[in-house]
């Protein structure tokens, strides 16, 4: 196989979930030998993985420029990866016209209208958002993004409940969805105990929205309840992408420190006793709380935070949604051992039932070959695809060549 993945920015890893997820994909592919070539408008930062060590090339490809549709003759790729709806709109039309024999699919990375809509509720609220409201949900992105899903031939969902939304609230088939949950390796070190561990942590690329509400929510509500408890207790918030109003947070008197970027996310976690995720919006599934679980540090989230992540088993670590019920939550597993341990074994459980790497990727494998193998049938079955690719593919093209026309010097 040949797979093009066009990348709305090159994986950064350890700033970003969505940088994990995609390098997951990465593994798989080159797994089965399988050719992989990445493309993306943005590029490489310092933080970027190093896809040449892999075997991978990378192209710097533009938006509204006929250069895009030499590059993917050129090409020539069985499969098309798009890492978010953006990169869909932008170039699906064009992979449609020259590669029509190319599957195309999504990779969602996490609903972003689900996500909107709750960021918007609890803008109102102040409180953890969990159903949508129609009002919210029902945006102009969310007309973008379901569209795009609809177009793709497979569309890559990480969590049970965003699948379920798309049903519910926009009737999406489900033979254009699959379901593929983390691929989490288990690090093969022994972490330490519960009385060789100290303090909280708190962490999330700070550019990401739902982890800087929570880490205002912590600072202004649920942290002073637990330094009330525990008075020498110390909080490390690490995250990519501090900016001055995140860092002027910081208040060693207070034991809340704004630690910046973690160079290694899996040590300083398996240092800290307890992982706080108070995350009162978002979609998805939540890269922290995955952490946590590898290194057996039980967390306290919210309900939104554990959406997705639990297969209906009993999570690992404590569950609360108002900011004394959190605080209360934190101080109890921070200082019973056995509730501790127990929530230990109660992630690694979880681990082992939903995030099992050989499992989910060998069914990810066998959906890809099974629509490669029936394509054609495939995207009969999904007239809604084809009405919009039909009118999608006509605007979007002459508005591209009309921006590529404006773009030409005179002359």
């Amino acid at each position: 196989m040949q797979v093009v993945i066009i990348a709305y920015v090159l994986p950064e890893p350890k700033s970003t979930g969505s940088g994990a997820r995609m390098m997951e994909l990465i593994h798989l592919f080159l797994a089965q030998g399988w050719s992989v070539h990445m493309a993306s408008p943005a590029q490489a930062t310092d933080y970027s993985e190093d896809l040449n060590v892999l075997g991978i090339k990378t192209s710097e490809i533009a938006v509204n420029s006929a250069s895009f549709d030499d590059f993917i003759v050129k090409m020539n790729p069985n499969i098309v990866l798009f890492d978010r709806f953006v990169m869909e709109e932008q170039f699906g039309w064009r992979i449609a016209k020259h590669c029509p024999q190319a599957m195309r699919m999504l990779e969602t990375i996490d609903l972003h209208c689900l996500r909107e809509a709750r960021h918007q509720q609890t803008k109102r609220t102040h409180a953890v958002a969990l159903e949508p409201e129609k009002k919210d949900l029902y945006s102009d992105i969310a007309k973008r993004e379901i569209a795009a899903i609809y177009r793709s031939d497979v569309s890559l969902l990480i969590s049970d409940y965003e699948i379920e939304v798309l049903d519910k609230y926009f009737s999406v088939p489900s033979d254009i969805l699959h379901l593929c949950p983390f691929m989490l390796r288990p690090l093969k070190t022994s972490m330490p105990s519960f009385s060789e561990r100290k303090h909280f942590i708190s962490i999330g690329n700070f550019r990401h929205a739902p982890n800087w509400d929570a880490v205002l929510w912590l600072k202004q509500e649920i942290w002073p309840l637990i330094r009330k408890q525990i008075p020498k207790a110390e909080l490390h918030i690490y995250g990519a992408y501090a900016p001055p109003k995140a860092t002027a947070l910081h208040n060693a008197k207070e034991g809340f420190f704004i630690k910046g970027r973690a160079e290694d996310v899996h040590d300083v976690m398996q240092h800290a006793r307890i992982n706080l995720a108070p995350l009162r919006f978002g979609a998805g599934i939540k890269t922290k709380l995955a952490d946590a679980m590898l290194t057996a540090t039980p967390s306290v989230a919210t309900s939104v935070g554990i959406e997705g992540m639990t297969g209906g088993m009993p999570w690992g670590g404590n569950v609360a949604d108002d900011a004394q019920g959190f605080a209360d939550a934190a101080v109890a597993l921070y200082q019973d051992e056995e509730a501790w341990q127990q929530a230990q074994h109660r992630g690694t459980a979880i681990l082992h039932a939903l995030f099992e790497p050989s499992k989910n990727g060998r069914a990810l494998l066998e959906r890809i070959q099974w629509v490669v193998d029936h394509l054609q049938a495939h995207r009969q079955n999904n007239f809604t695809g084809q009405m919009l690719n039909h009118h999608h593919h006509r605007s979007t093209e002459f508005m591209s060549r009309w921006i590529e026309a404006k773009n030409k010097p005179a002359d």
